[in-house]
């Protein structure tokens, strides 16, 4: 059965790859999104479909509308941009987290919340699990975004419980694709945009620090699947890509992908910069029959490719 789906944050790196799928899928989709991190060139070629609506809202205010189904994806996800305003950023976590929950409790609809690996902050537990409660600095710089999701999940589970709330929560590890912002800050399009122009890769640390890349279609897939299960799952589950790499390794593979003269320079290492990221993914697995495809080699070429089109 076709629905109509909202999702807020729709122009946005991973907001743009799941409206197009969902609309692929013959669903009318409302995108929401202030454009704060978003860009309108990002879903610019689904503007033709007559089931693409593009709604400029920000979920710091309530919104009302008739949907089957609720993405809520709106928050700046790199630290360069939730860092900016963190006031904001804690805003739209906690208060878009009620806006949108309220709004599937008025409608019973199912109400997705894209949560994070942020959530386990510096872990002591490798790889992390779902039960794994984290190691998060309360007070720090990156707290406005770690702290701000951790309370949107327990919002989420406390609409469930009290309200019966029809919710899921994912926990998005490390995520590249096409339709990256180049200057998010992030360390797969930093290096990219580095390497393309020939300019030092830079890496902050010794870059032994490790994390998990999974390619946004697989997180897609996960997202998707998550939302069709039935009540009685509510997450949090992990969707990552459980293979892990050092910042060392990765820049040295996308040098060389991109056949760039880059060299790699050390910068100092940011204030709470977790050490080690990978998700445990045995409960998407388990519920959602559910792990990655697309390996990392095969992953950076499709976005070196969309990076190289749009420098």
């Amino acid at each position: 059965m076709n629905k109509r789906i909202l999702i807020t944050g729709g122009a946005g790196f991973i907001g743009s790859h799941l409206c197009a799928r969902l609309l692929s899928e013959n669903n009318e989709v409302i995108c929401l999104d202030n454009y704060f991190t978003g860009s309108k060139s990002n879903i610019m070629g689904l503007l033709r479909n007559p089931k693409f609506e593009l709604v400029r809202h920000d979920i710091i205010n309530p919104y009302n509308i008739e949907v089957d189904e609720i993405y809520n994806l709106a928050c700046p996800a790199s630290p360069v941009h939730y860092q900016y305003n963190p006031i904001k950023t804690i805003k739209t976590s906690v208060m878009g987290a009620i806006n949108m929950l309220g709004l599937s409790k008025r409608l019973n609809a199912k109400v997705l919340q894209a949560s994070t690996s942020e959530v386990y902050g510096d872990p002591h537990v490798h790889p992390q699990e779902e039960h794994y409660w984290g190691h998060v600095n309360p007070v720090g710089i990156r707290s406005c975004y770690d702290e701000g999701k951790r309370c949107a999940e327990t919002l989420f589970m406390d609409y469930h419980r009290q309200n019966r709330v029809r919710i899921k929560i994912i926990r998005i590890f490390n995520t590249y694709g096409p339709n990256m912002n180049p200057c998010d800050g992030r360390v797969v399009s930093n290096f990219i945009v580095q390497a393309l122009k020939g300019e030092n890769i830079t890496i902050y640390g010794d870059g032994s620090q490790t994390r998990s890349f999974q390619y946004v279609d697989d997180l897609i897939e996960g997202m998707i699947r998550t939302m069709n299960t039935d009540d009685s799952f509510t997450g949090p589950v992990n969707l990552g890509n459980p293979d892990e790499f050092s910042m060392l390794e990765l820049a040295e593979k996308v040098i060389a992908l991109t056949e760039s003269k880059s060299k790699i320079v050390y910068l100092p290492l940011p204030s709470d910069d977790p050490k080690q990221r990978q998700p445990d993914i045995s409960l998407a697995k388990e519920k959602l029959d559910w792990s990655p495809k697309i390996k990392l080699d095969e992953g950076l070429l499709k976005t070196i490719e969309y990076f190289r089109n749009s420098l």
